[in-house]
């Protein structure tokens, strides 16, 4: 349970400090470990949970987070700090993007290469099809 707890509290200074770095405020100074662009420590190491984590909560991908909270009243105080802490967790910003190999984006690179050229040859030369000398896939 401690463990859990030791994880849980640092992936509350993960997304604190994210969410600090989203919104253009500062942060804690750097002391020599994983540190982000702007110089603000992220602290991903400091708990398996949040290395684990790292690529889905400040790297390139999306991010949801469910908050769930009680209806009753006697729970108003959990609720509120959940709902504090999926706030902060919204300010985070991420930029997704597709990770390929870079032969598979070569290839996708080249492909639409060919078909502005298809395209370019089709309007110049006011055809309706490619020729069938230009389709051909033997080498």
């Amino acid at each position: 349970a401690v463990n859990i707890n030791q994880s849980l509290f640092v992936l509350r200074r993960v997304i604190t400090a994210l969410s600090k770095r989203a919104s253009g405020g500062g942060g804690e100074g750097g002391g020599g470990r994983a540190q982000e662009d702007d110089g603000q420590h992220i602290p991903y190491r400091d708990s398996k949970l949040t290395s684990l984590l790292q690529h889905a909560i400040g790297g390139n991908s999306y991010l949801l987070m469910l908050a769930c909270l009680s209806p009753a009243d006697r729970h108003y105080e959990e609720n509120l700090s959940t709902l504090q802490y999926a706030m902060q967790a919204s300010l985070i910003k991420n930029a997704p993007s597709v990770n390929l190999d870079p032969k598979d984006r070569l290839i996708q690179q080249l492909r639409a290469q060919l078909e502005a050229a298809h395209n370019y040859i089709l309007k110049h030369l006011g055809l309706e099809e490619l020729p069938k000398e230009l389709l051909k896939t033997d080498l």
